[in-house]
């Protein structure tokens, strides 16, 4: 089943006929059936009563139809779920596919797809939940064997759906933005007025409107250049909504250049509007291969996956809004760290929503020749689980849970912080005692214990040929 295709106002249609109909069917009958004083004043009264309840249902309607929101504040402030219903949406290539997911019973059902106009990098959904912002690309290596030389592209955008609250369906609206270049992370504000890019090649970052409807509007140039460092990876927006922080990756060294940095770009924000505050590189940025941060809900940590170096690190948020020099704690993510294969990589980052506990992805995909043909090396693709020290902030590795697959690039918790659903991006052949079998690219599901540690369920083989799996989000319907 393909989504219904649909333009931002196509299906924005009230027609109150029937409750029109009704109503002067209800005032001729109050009309004619009582001449008395009393009579028409009952008359009148039901008659006022219904014309009244005629103009707050239309009014109803066309702002739940609209999407309305009063303010940027009433879009930031975390709202129930209604419908308690959860979606998951995951990217293989170009095509973006809802699943279902039943939190009580960890599992998954797939519903239908929509396909981008080149190869989806990254999405997050609005802060109220009304819509999905999904960038796309041509270039990078989203779509292209292991080991090949990722083009650099030209087609970048950035496309706004709204979300269909009773199915879950992507439904285009408004005009995709055109980007300057492959867009590798997206995220909003905190109030959702803005939607904020990163950039790996070249290393940068874009700031665009979004109208209170939910459709991308023009973009928030700043009016001096940022220092970008080199290979931005993600980008994210302080709690406060003051703080910008772009992660700055860096590049490992080879054997024709040395390594390049990495750092944390902290800028000062202020409706849209970018402005630099400060760079944060312990050591200078080397052997700090930063990758992806998330914030703690509710004691002023961050913390933050170092891509090369296998390990988490702590940092403390300041009052004045900016970040520690050096990190408070670094720690091991890998099971075992004195057996790193050539592949091994650390991945993308989410703290629990109760604070308790920390999740990350090591993941793996590293390659060697056996009988002619590239098999996996080994290496370790799991989430290793953190609990949080709730008075200092520093983490310790309880548990490392094989997500049954290769390359987990993305994971996802739900709201309540039931499941984890791990993305294993792609397919490849792996050496066994009886010879080679590939191992499928998959949607693994686990239920999260009281302690954080994660219960593996079942899990979900996606073809995905030659692509990957570049993405995978969850979000509660509105």
């Amino acid at each position: 089943m393909v989504f219904p295709a649909s333009s931002s106002n196509a299906d924005f249609t009230f027609t109150p006929t029937g409750l029109q109909a009704a109503i002067a069917g209800w005032c001729i009958l109050f009309s004619t059936h009582d001449s008395s004083v009393a009579g028409g004043s009952m008359k009148k009264c039901v008659c006022s009563i219904l014309v009244v309840a005629f103009f707050v249902i239309i009014r109803g309607s066309y702002a739940q139809r609209w999407d309305l929101q009063a303010s940027p504040a009433f879009a930031s402030r975390p709202t129930a779920t209604a419908s308690g219903r959860v979606v998951l949406y995951a990217a293989v290539g170009a095509e973006l596919t809802q699943y279902d997911v039943d939190v009580d019973t960890a599992t998954l059902v797939k519903r239908g797809s929509i396909t981008l106009p080149a190869n989806v990098q990254e999405a997050v959904a609005h802060p109220s939940r009304q819509y999905l912002y999904v960038a796309w690309s041509n270039g990078g290596p989203s779509n292209i064997p292991q080991g090949s030389v990722a083009p650099s592209g030209n087609q970048h955008g950035l496309s706004a759906f709204r979300i269909d609250p009773a199915s879950g369906a992507l439904l285009p609206h408004g005009a995709p933005a055109a980007l300057p270049s492959r867009p590798i992370h997206v995220t909003t504000d905190i109030p959702g007025t803005h939607v904020l890019a990163a950039y790996n090649d070249p290393s940068g970052v874009t700031v665009h409107r979004i109208e209170p409807d939910g459709t991308i509007d023009t973009q928030v140039k700043p009016v001096a250049p940022l220092d970008v460092g080199i290979y931005g990876h993600q980008i994210r927006v302080d709690p406060s909504n003051k703080i910008v922080i772009l992660v700055t990756r860096g590049n490992g060294p080879t054997a024709a250049k040395p390594e390049d940095p990495g750092a944390l770009k902290i800028f000062d924000y202020n409706d849209g509007l970018l402005t630099n505050r400060l760079s944060i590189a312990p050591g200078g940025g080397f052997n700090f291969q930063s990758r992806h941060l998330d914030f703690h809900p509710s004691r002023p940590w961050l913390f933050l996956s170092l891509e090369r170096q296998n390990k988490l690190d702590v940092f403390e948020r300041l009052k004045d809004g900016t970040l520690s020099r050096s990190p408070l704690f670094s720690k091991d993510t890998l099971g075992d760290p004195s057996n790193v294969r050539p592949g091994q990589a650390l991945g993308t980052i989410h703290v629990h929503p109760n604070g308790k506990f920390v999740y990350v992805a090591n993941r793996a995909s590293g390659t060697t020749v056996f009988q002619g043909q590239s098999v996996f090396v080994g290496g370790e693709n799991s989430i290793a689980v953190f609990s949080i020290n709730e008075d200092t902030g520093e983490p310790t590795l309880i548990q490392n849970v094989d997500t049954r697959g290769i390359h987990t690039r993305t994971f996802a918790l739900d709201s309540s912080g039931k499941i984890l659903v791990a993305a294993n991006m792609m397919e490849l052949p792996v050496r066994e005692a009886k010879g080679v079998r590939t191992v499928p690219a998959s949607l693994a599901v686990f239920r999260v214990r009281g302690d954080g540690k994660l219960d593996f369920v079942r899990k979900y083989d996606v073809a995905v040929g030659g692509r990957n799996m570049f993405w995978m989000g969850i979000t509660a319907l509105p």
